[in-house]
């Protein structure tokens, strides 16, 4: 099953999209204007290589666990529009809205 609901974040909204897959957990990714928070499934080289805003986190199983994990791994393009490493989900997407 394929969800996608729109998350309310400091009066902004971001898209919320999970991908059930069998026999793993989902496929999660938060998707602001300019960029995007997702989970482990993400290729970091092939984002950075796409020069995409992106970043990981990972233990994830729903959105409020997205929006409350540390950021593991942040694109060059993240990391220049204030994406840090340690910091939220909710703070790195904030970035992107």
């Amino acid at each position: 099953m394929i969800t996608v609901s729109p998350l309310e974040i400091d009066g902004k909204t971001a898209t919320g999209l999970k991908v059930d897959l069998p026999n793993s957990p989902p496929l999660l990714a938060i998707i602001g204007r300019t960029g995007f928070v997702m989970c482990g499934f993400l290729n970091a080289e092939a984002a950075e290589k796409l020069n995409v805003a992106a970043a990981i986190v990972s233990g994830v199983k729903n959105f409020e666990d997205v929006l409350k994990a540390q950021i593991k791994v942040a694109t060059s393009k993240a990391q220049l529009m204030g994406v840090k490493l340690g910091m939220t989900g909710k703070e790195a997407i904030r970035a992107f809205l």
